[in-house]
């Protein structure tokens, strides 16, 4: 259960739930084992709408939470890339250069190795803006408060 929101509190500690359960107990010793299923199934109706309560208030909670970081104007941050994403694109683009500069030296020289490294390094600087947005960004601004 959330330790932010006193009002979520675990069953447990639910008293009211005690209280039910407690109630539910001396019925049955009461009313004897011919009410056993009745007196059990109206007991997890309760439990189940005091769940169903705590879910709907973290829900309603959470949801606030993300439309007042939307006004804001606030995004939530990014995960960090791990290894493999940054750098697995890169390393399978260069085995696969391999190949691609035999076939393409040997059908076409010097001209066709240049056209398929021409080819490797543009698919992987798009796959690093695609990662990074603001790889450029930095530079597009600096040059133009150079030409002012």
């Amino acid at each position: 259960m959330s330790a932010s929101d006193p009002r979520d509190v675990g069953l447990r500690d639910d008293p009211d739930l005690k209280k039910d359960l407690d109630a539910t107990v001396r019925a049955r010793r009461d009313l004897g084992d011919d009410y056993d299923s009745a007196l059990v199934d109206s007991f997890l109706e309760r439990v189940e709408q005091r769940i169903d309560d705590v879910v709907d208030r973290r829900a309603r909670r959470h949801l606030a939470e993300q439309q007042m970081a939307a006004a804001r104007g606030t995004r939530q941050p990014r995960p960090a890339d791990s290894w493999a994403e940054r750098y697995g694109f890169a390393l399978i683009t260069l085995v696969l250069a391999i190949p691609l500069s035999a076939i393409a030296g040997g059908l076409a020289g010097l001209s066709g190795m240049v056209v398929a490294w021409i080819g490797i390094v543009g698919v992987n600087a798009v796959q690093a803006v695609r990662a990074n947005p603001e790889l450029f960004a930095g530079r597009r601004r600096d040059r133009s408060a150079e030409d002012r």
